[in-house]
């Protein structure tokens, strides 16, 4: 059988025209050409600058293909930002203006990058809709970006458009306040409000040592204080995947609060300067800007601990004065007495995050081993690297000895640290996740019992803390209790609500509808995880299995060509032997629809 030319899949859309251009030639011919040549150059750097790709400038008319509609839309009004910025000292009978479609769906692309399909011909019917100078988006798009750039969506409904039998709902997008059309947070609406207890969201530290290699010391600061807050019942904690998107941006404090829920920001620096560090901190009430607190703490590396602690304390105070000295001693947990594990440590975090790369995790690895070399009985490490070998199984590369790994960093970690409700969960999630089911169907691994044990223990210690939930909501998923799995994502998506690697929570919900016959949502979580990361193994294979329990198997057989694309020594038995589901007949029928999708045996 001979690879079919053809590949569908699922893409962002932009059609773009100049409005009036004939009349614009009649009037003077050089001057438009000159100025559509100009206009080319700016979508050109533009497409790109959001990772597109142009896929034909013919005349005056452009097309581009994205892989996320939040790059589409970004680049739409980046575009239209810039062209209105140049023609403004124009006079505006000659302005060049360009009417601009975005949409979502699937498309059909050949070898040589062209793209066709109805996905195509709705984006050129958007364009047509737009107003000159504007962008109009379908409802695909809109709900993909809505809450995720700085912008307001104007309902233009549904629309009947040519060549298209079903009715198309149209947005109108309109740049938000100030105009900045690129990624950013913008308030939802309504916006969430703040849950009855304490609520805080610390947002990522500037770098004040002159050196951008240090900004991991920084990072790593900021997420060791949001941890020692969440350990504490008192307090609700933002998770550091949302409160990070603010990174590097000028914020508004009150807009902070209202689109994450909080009552109090925490906003600070930190300069590294050889073995000295300082860091400065003031915590500022969301709703009306006051300034709660502020203070400086001067220290060397080997008293970084005792900064931290220093930092809470003084956060604790300053919110709740008659919080119980209990509750902060338990918050001061030392990870290690080694400084340089501590670093290496620190340095391995960006490579476990959703969406790292097959090299970023194997760098996280090393910088992990190093860690251990200095520190052997570093438990926050051990945790982590038996995470790392639980995401080389799922991403279908590790093999018997990330199993055997795995389990013994997990066994090693909670033997020593039992209270660390960091350890716990991930050990947790270890146990009940990595395993392997060898011939004979003798399995070394997958102790769900365990694993629910250290679950349940991590969540009556500190139920905000927001790898307690995502790793509890794994965990219930894993061993069938799918209701409650749902209620963790749902838990952990709240406490994270802009975090950039919602794709994983997303899937995993998924896994959990699949669990539940509710096999349309469990496509739909699919479609949203693989639009927001396309490249995420878990979304693909759910989509592949949801289509299959569908019974829509060519559309599975397609799905099944990008998964391998993506991991080409992906085959059923690999998945029989390491799938962590507890359910015997669930793991049968999940291989029976890999398997009537093509993946090989």
């Amino acid at each position: 059988m001979t690879d079919s030319p053809f590949r569908q899949r699922l893409a962002a859309i932009l059609a773009a025209d100049a409005a009036g251009y004939s009349r614009l030639m009649a009037v003077d011919e050089a001057a438009t050409v000159a100025a559509l040549d100009a206009a080319r150059a700016v979508f050109r750097a533009q497409i790109e600058a959001h990772r597109g790709r142009v896929i034909d400038m013919a005349g005056d008319s452009v097309l581009a293909v994205f892989d996320t509609a939040i790059g589409a839309v970004s680049a739409a009004l980046a575009v239209q930002g810039e062209l209105a910025a140049a023609a403004s000292a124009q006079p505006e009978e000659t302005r060049m203006r360009f009417r601009i479609g975005v949409h979502l769906g699937d498309v059909i692309e050949k070898g040589d990058g062209t793209v066709y399909g109805d996905g195509v011909n709705i984006a050129a019917r958007l364009q047509g809709l737009a107003e000159a100078g504007g962008v109009t988006v379908s409802a695909a798009v809109q709900g993909a970006v809505r809450g995720k750039l700085a912008a307001s969506f104007a309902d233009q409904g549904e629309q009947a458009v040519k060549n298209i039998p079903h009715p198309v709902r149209a947005f109108a997008v309109h740049p938000g306040e100030g105009g900045d059309a690129g990624p950013a947070p913008a308030t939802p609406a309504p916006a969430l409000a703040p849950p009855t207890m304490l609520s805080i969201a610390v947002l990522p530290f500037d770098n004040m040592s002159g050196d951008p290699e240090q900004d991991y010391f920084a990072d790593g600061m900021v997420e060791d204080i949001i941890t020692a807050l969440a350990r504490m019942r008192t307090f609700f904690v933002i998770a550091r995947n949302s409160s990070f998107v603010y990174k590097g941006r000028a914020v508004d404090i009150k807009q902070v609060g209202r689109e994450l829920g909080v009552r109090y920001v925490l906003e600070g620096s930190v300069r590294r300067s050889g073995n000295r560090v300082r860091i400065t901190g003031q915590l500022i009430e969301a709703e009306n800007g006051h300034h709660v607190w502020a203070d400086r703490f001067d220290g060397t590396l080997e008293d970084v601990f005792d900064l931290q602690d220093r930092i809470t304390d003084s956060i604790v105070s300053a919110v709740q004065p008659n919080l119980l000295r209990a509750e902060i001693a338990r918050a001061r947990v030392k990870p290690t007495a080694n400084l340089q594990a501590y670093d290496l440590l620190l340095r391995a975090m960006p490579g476990l995050l959703p969406g790292s790369t097959r090299a970023e995790q194997d760098e996280a690895a090393s910088f992990l081993r190093q860690a251990l070399e200095k520190d052997p009985r570093y438990t926050t490490a051990k945790a982590m690297s038996a995470f790392a070998c639980l995401r080389r199984l799922g991403d279908g590369y590790g093999g018997a000895e990330d199993v055997k790994e795995g389990l013994r960093h997990a066994d090693e970690a909670l033997a020593e640290a039992r209270d660390d409700p960091t350890v716990l969960s991930y050990a947790g999630l270890t146990l009940a996740s990595i395993g392997y089911r060898a011939l004979g169907f003798r399995v070394l691994g997958f102790r769900y019992d365990e694993a629910l044990r250290a679950i349940e223990r991590a969540l009556s210690l500190s139920p905000n803390l927001l790898s307690v939930q995502f790793c509890a909501g794994f965990v219930k998923c894993v061993v069938g209790d799918a209701e409650a799995s749902l209620l963790h994502f749902e838990r952990a998506v709240r406490m994270s609500p802009l975090d950039p690697g919602m794709s994983a929570y997303v899937a995993l919900s998924g896994g959990a509808h699949l669990m539940l016959g509710r096999y349309e949502e469990a496509l739909a979580s699919a479609e949203r995880a693989i639009h927001d990361s396309p490249e995420f193994v878990l979304g693909h294979r759910l989509k592949v299995t949801a289509l299959g329990h569908l019974g829509r198997i060519d559309e599975s057989r397609l799905a099944a060509q990008r998964l391998l694309e993506l991991t080409p020594q992906f085959t059923v038995s690999q998945y029989r032997s390491v799938s962590p589901f507890k359910d015997a007949g669930l793991r049968a029928r999940i291989c029976d629809a890999f398997l009537a999708a093509g993946v090989p045996k």
